[in-house]
């Protein structure tokens, strides 16, 4: 059996903590984001944005900004509304989701921007 990679995460260490999947990868650049944005409009699920303060992200839910947008498929909206959020909350991580309407549960989540940790 190969070695595993124990990752380090905790609860105490708010800079060492992990969101979804793409957490354990290196950071992705705008490029990547934007491929991932694609996609989520590619399988029809409906986007929104949500944001919380880093040292509440595991024990509190998190902000939704503004409200979910049903049917957007503009990729450009949909990153330009993460990074309003952003400036908004520049302290905070900046979370996208995609709803999907047939499971009725979210298809991705990921964090997009991560908040300043202390």
């Amino acid at each position: 059996m190969s070695d595993m990679q124990d990752y380090k995460s905790s609860l105490a260490d708010p800079s060492s903590r992990k969101f979804e999947t793409f957490s354990y990868l290196p950071a992705m650049d705008s490029a990547q984001s934007r491929k991932q944005v694609e996609y989520l409009v590619s399988k029809g699920w409906n986007p929104a944005i949500e944001h919380t303060e880093p040292e509440n992200s595991f024990s509190h839910y998190w902000y939704m900004w503004k409200l979910p947008m049903f049917g957007e498929t503009n990729v450009e909206k949909i990153l330009k509304e993460a990074e309003a959020c952003h400036k908004a909350h520049p302290n905070n991580h900046v979370r996208l989701v995609g709803y999907d309407n047939h499971k009725q549960s979210q298809g991705a989540a990921m964090v997009i921007f991560r908040g300043k940790t202390v």
